[in-house]
């Protein structure tokens, strides 16, 4: 028996938020429902600072829909009861900052712009936190426990049509850079593909590996079949076009053992990697040197207790990359270390004990990366600087969509329409479980169900 995906009555200001399926478009995708569930928000802060190179489309957003932004951030923060509310972006953004200075002014707001160096990495919500209210964020924590929620541009002016036009999250604007004619903004249904995307853009080179995010944290494909399973889900917001043989693909296909065999012999302990690392300076035991110092003995016999003593701080590893990209005198990958063993610790089942109030170091202001110097070191200085065009953006209109039951942080969700079945653009096709950490789904356009498996296949009606 197929579930019932719907309902009639009026939902309040949480169930409209939770009936859209709407989860964070900047990151890992957390419901924001359950994020907008407390009562113990003193801040409501808006992170618009594109935390990494060759990103357009919070900017974009912010140009042409400053006002919405504004309505939104209102919103919400009434919601919340938070008395402060900041829009955190680079005093760069000269024109987004003269919008969205006009859209405060007529809508009587009390919203303030908080206008941050051109630094990597701005958009990191701990810096940001850290930077707008004086405190760091617990290790392994969220902004909730310094009385601040932080919500990107796109997350917040889903809310807004939630609330507005009843409306669900079933398409994406979604910038594509790098080898490309030019830099262009598409608005996308959810589930189309990334090949299809590059394409409307109109790659300059054949091959192409794309990369998912920024060039630092974004997913990294060169297999052409890998590319052409990829769809745009709910937390996409860029892609990357570049050659196979361009240096961020080099460096994120390092294996384990290499890295390590690298650590081993040529790290010198400088401790640059511990200095420029943002979660050290914000007051987290997070000390990269120490992880690559042991490195060498990760397989040997150690009790837990000694493991973590070695290891432990590679927990507090927000993979930003600067350690490896900005620091490291010898080029080797402390972000690469943490990561294989954070994997570690995990399938040993330890529970490092975490920093509850850090506080924020005195030099904190001074490690800052300026964000050109991080793109000539990326070798993406070609790239960098092409912003688009026009604030207009290209709508593409797929026959078929591949919509993923699973695009946020917790369970997938279940889906509630079988093969055959007729749908219309933004009516539910899945739905949470009861109880279960999760979004719903939306169908992206108008059409037939064709499967249902881990993902949800619409063919458009003709």
């Amino acid at each position: 028996m197929r579930r019932n995906c719907g309902g009639e009555k009026k939902l309040s200001f949480l169930d409209t938020v939770k009936a859209a399926g709407i989860v964070g478009q900047g990151g890992a995708g957390f419901p924001t429902h359950v994020k907008l569930n407390t009562n113990k928000a003193e801040y409501y802060i808006v992170n618009a600072a594109e935390c990494e190179p060759l990103i357009e489309t919070d900017k974009f957003l912010m140009r042409t829909r400053a006002d919405d932004l504004v309505r939104g951030v209102d919103l919400i923060a009434k919601e919340l009861g938070a008395t402060k509310k900041y829009i955190a972006l680079k005093a760069a953004y000269k024109r987004e900052i003269a919008l969205l200075e006009s859209a405060i002014a007529r809508a009587g707001s009390d919203i303030r712009l908080h206008k941050m160096n051109y630094f990597y990495p701005a958009g990191d919500e701990q810096v940001i936190v850290c930077q707008i209210t004086g405190k760091s964020v617990p290790e392994r924590g969220i902004p909730i426990a310094c009385g601040a929620v932080v919500d990107n541009v796109g997350t917040i002016l889903s809310v807004l049509d939630a609330v507005e036009q009843d409306r669900a999250v079933f398409d994406k604007y979604l910038s594509v850079v790098g080898e490309v004619e030019k830099p262009v903004m598409l608005h996308v249904p959810i589930g189309i593909s990334v090949r299809e995307c590059v394409e409307a853009a109109h790659p300059t080179i054949k091959g192409y590996g794309v990369i998912m995010g920024g060039p630092m944290m974004g997913k990294t494909v060169t297999d052409d079949a890998e590319i052409d399973k990829l769809v745009i889900t709910k937390t996409d917001g860029n892609i990357i076009v570049l050659p196979k043989d361009h240096y961020l693909f080099r460096r994120a296909a390092l294996k384990p053992l290499s890295m390590k065999n690298q650590t081993r012999s040529t790290c010198i302990q400088c401790k640059m990697c511990t200095d420029m690392c943002p979660r050290f300076q914000t007051g987290h035991n997070m000390r990269p040197n120490l992880v690559m110092r042991n490195l060498w003995r990760v397989d040997s016999n150690m009790s837990d207790d000694e493991f973590v003593r070695a290891f432990g701080d590679a927990a507090n590893c927000s993979e930003c990359g600067i350690c490896e990209m900005f620091a490291c005198p010898m080029l080797l990958s402390p972000r690469k270390a943490n990561i294989y063993v954070k994997t570690l610790l995990r399938e040993r089942g330890i529970d490092v004990p975490k920093l509850q109030n850090p506080i924020p170091r005195e030099t904190m202001d001074l490690r800052e990366v300026p964000t050109d110097r991080l793109a000539a070191r990326l070798e993406l200085g070609k790239y960098y600087g092409r912003h688009l065009a026009s604030d207009y953006a290209i709508d593409l209109s797929p026959d078929v969509v591949s919509i993923p039951l699973k695009m946020h942080i917790g369970a997938p969700a279940t889906a509630c329409v079988a093969v055959g079945d007729k749908v219309e653009a933004g009516a539910p096709i899945a739905q949470i479980d009861e109880g279960k950490l999760g979004a719903n789904i939306h169908a992206s356009v108008g059409g037939t169900v064709e499967s249902v498996s881990d993902k949800i296949v619409i063919r458009r009606d003709q």
